[in-house]
Protein backbone atom coordinates (compact mmCIF):
# COMPACT_ATOMS: atom_id res chain seq x y z
CA UNK A 1 0.00 0.00 0.00
CA UNK A 2 2.87 2.59 0.45
CA UNK A 3 4.74 1.90 -3.01
CA UNK A 4 1.15 2.50 -4.45
CA UNK A 5 0.86 5.90 -2.60
CA UNK A 6 4.40 6.80 -3.08
CA UNK A 7 3.75 6.38 -6.83
CA UNK A 8 0.80 8.25 -6.99
CA UNK A 9 1.81 11.06 -4.08
CA UNK A 10 4.78 11.45 -5.40
CA UNK A 11 6.98 11.76 -1.99
CA UNK A 12 7.33 9.40 0.58
CA UNK A 13 6.95 12.07 3.49
CA UNK A 14 3.32 12.42 1.91
CA UNK A 15 2.74 8.65 1.15
CA UNK A 16 3.47 8.11 5.35
CA UNK A 17 1.37 10.83 6.25
CA UNK A 18 -1.26 9.36 4.28
CA UNK A 19 -1.07 5.41 5.76
CA UNK A 20 -1.55 7.67 9.04
CA UNK A 21 -4.55 9.47 8.02
CA UNK A 22 -5.86 6.20 6.70
CA UNK A 23 -5.10 4.33 9.88
CA UNK A 24 -6.81 7.14 11.84
CA UNK A 25 -10.14 6.74 9.86
CA UNK A 26 -10.18 3.39 10.05
CA UNK A 27 -9.82 3.73 13.84
CA UNK A 28 -12.47 6.09 14.11
CA UNK A 29 -14.72 4.05 11.95
CA UNK A 30 -14.98 0.65 13.73
CA UNK A 31 -16.66 -1.06 10.76
CA UNK A 32 -17.47 -4.92 11.08
CA UNK A 33 -14.99 -6.21 8.60
CA UNK A 34 -17.63 -8.68 7.76
CA UNK A 35 -20.07 -6.82 5.73
CA UNK A 36 -16.75 -5.43 3.59
CA UNK A 37 -16.74 -7.31 0.59
CA UNK A 38 -12.68 -6.83 -0.45
CA UNK A 39 -10.99 -5.33 2.68
CA UNK A 40 -8.31 -4.82 0.17
CA UNK A 41 -9.66 -2.34 -2.33
CA UNK A 42 -12.05 -0.59 0.35
CA UNK A 43 -8.73 0.04 2.29
CA UNK A 44 -6.57 1.39 -0.86
CA UNK A 45 -9.84 3.34 -1.97
CA UNK A 46 -9.74 5.69 1.39
CA UNK A 47 -6.08 5.30 1.17
CA UNK A 48 -6.57 6.95 -2.46
CA UNK A 49 -8.83 9.20 -1.24
CA UNK A 50 -6.69 10.41 1.36
CA UNK A 51 -4.04 11.07 -0.89
CA UNK A 52 -6.44 12.97 -3.11
CA UNK A 53 -7.11 14.85 0.09
CA UNK A 54 -3.48 15.47 0.72
CA UNK A 55 -2.27 16.68 -2.70
CA UNK A 56 -5.19 19.64 -2.53
CA UNK A 57 -3.67 20.51 0.39
CA UNK A 58 -0.31 20.95 -0.39
CA UNK A 59 -1.55 22.85 -3.77
CA UNK A 60 -3.91 25.40 -1.90
CA UNK A 61 -0.82 26.04 0.44
CA UNK A 62 1.86 26.75 -2.56
CA UNK A 63 -1.18 28.83 -4.40
CA UNK A 64 -1.20 30.80 -1.05
CA UNK A 65 2.42 30.88 -0.84
CA UNK A 66 2.75 32.13 -3.87
CA UNK A 67 0.06 34.96 -3.66
CA UNK A 68 2.02 36.20 -0.38
CA UNK A 69 5.00 36.66 -2.11
CA UNK A 70 3.36 38.99 -4.37
CA UNK A 71 1.44 40.55 -1.62
CA UNK A 72 5.02 40.87 0.10
CA UNK A 73 6.25 43.00 -3.29
CA UNK A 74 3.41 45.13 -3.04
CA UNK A 75 4.96 46.43 -0.03
CA UNK A 76 7.93 47.47 -1.33
CA UNK A 77 8.39 51.49 -0.80
CA UNK A 78 9.23 52.37 -4.39
CA UNK A 79 8.62 56.45 -3.30
CA UNK A 80 11.56 58.38 -3.34
CA UNK A 81 14.12 59.11 -0.66
CA UNK A 82 14.20 62.44 1.23
CA UNK A 83 17.80 62.97 -0.21
CA UNK A 84 16.49 62.47 -3.66
CA UNK A 85 13.35 64.89 -3.36
CA UNK A 86 15.56 67.93 -2.42
CA UNK A 87 17.94 67.55 -5.39
CA UNK A 88 15.24 67.14 -7.58
CA UNK A 89 13.26 70.23 -6.27
CA UNK A 90 17.15 72.00 -6.72
CA UNK A 91 17.00 70.67 -9.89
CA UNK A 92 13.72 72.22 -10.96
CA UNK A 93 14.79 75.54 -9.46
CA UNK A 94 17.97 75.45 -11.57
CA UNK A 95 16.29 74.61 -15.07
CA UNK A 96 13.51 77.42 -14.31
CA UNK A 97 16.35 79.87 -13.31
CA UNK A 98 18.17 78.62 -17.09
CA UNK A 99 14.09 79.18 -18.90
CA UNK A 100 14.20 82.38 -17.39
CA UNK A 101 17.05 83.56 -19.17
CA UNK A 102 16.10 82.88 -22.41
CA UNK A 103 14.22 84.93 -24.94
CA UNK A 104 10.32 84.48 -24.72
CA UNK A 105 10.64 82.91 -28.40
CA UNK A 106 13.50 80.32 -27.43
CA UNK A 107 11.54 79.27 -24.32
CA UNK A 108 8.28 79.24 -26.11
CA UNK A 109 10.06 76.66 -28.69
CA UNK A 110 11.92 74.64 -25.95
CA UNK A 111 8.64 74.48 -23.66
CA UNK A 112 6.44 73.44 -26.84
CA UNK A 113 8.64 70.58 -28.39
CA UNK A 114 9.85 68.92 -24.51
CA UNK A 115 7.27 69.80 -22.22
CA UNK A 116 4.06 69.33 -24.43
CA UNK A 117 5.72 67.18 -27.35
CA UNK A 118 5.44 69.07 -30.69
CA UNK A 119 7.49 68.39 -33.77
CA UNK A 120 9.37 71.67 -35.18
CA UNK A 121 7.19 71.62 -37.83
CA UNK A 122 4.05 72.04 -35.39
CA UNK A 123 6.18 75.12 -33.54
CA UNK A 124 6.74 77.04 -36.56
CA UNK A 125 2.85 77.09 -37.85
CA UNK A 126 1.82 77.91 -34.08
CA UNK A 127 4.36 80.43 -33.77
CA UNK A 128 4.38 81.64 -37.43
CA UNK A 129 7.90 81.26 -38.01
CA UNK A 130 9.97 79.34 -39.90
CA UNK A 131 10.92 75.41 -38.77
CA UNK A 132 14.89 76.39 -39.65
CA UNK A 133 14.20 79.58 -36.90
CA UNK A 134 12.17 76.78 -34.71
CA UNK A 135 16.15 74.58 -34.66
CA UNK A 136 17.96 78.02 -34.23
CA UNK A 137 15.98 78.66 -31.06
CA UNK A 138 15.98 75.43 -30.02
CA UNK A 139 19.86 75.08 -30.25
CA UNK A 140 19.57 78.96 -28.85
CA UNK A 141 17.76 77.40 -25.68
CA UNK A 142 19.75 74.11 -25.07
CA UNK A 143 23.25 75.67 -25.22
CA UNK A 144 22.23 78.47 -22.84
CA UNK A 145 20.53 75.37 -20.53
CA UNK A 146 23.94 73.59 -20.91
CA UNK A 147 25.89 76.61 -19.92
CA UNK A 148 23.99 77.51 -16.95
CA UNK A 149 24.21 73.81 -15.58
CA UNK A 150 27.81 73.68 -15.94
CA UNK A 151 28.05 77.19 -14.08
CA UNK A 152 26.04 76.09 -11.05
CA UNK A 153 27.99 72.47 -10.91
Amino acid sequence: MRATLVRRLGSHDLADEAMQETWLKLEGMKANSSTIANPQAYLLRIAGNIAIDIIRKERRHSDRMASKDINLEELIDNAPTTEAILIAREDLKQLVRALLGLSDKARKVLLMNRSVGMSHREIAAALNISESMVAKYMAQALRHCRDHFREVD
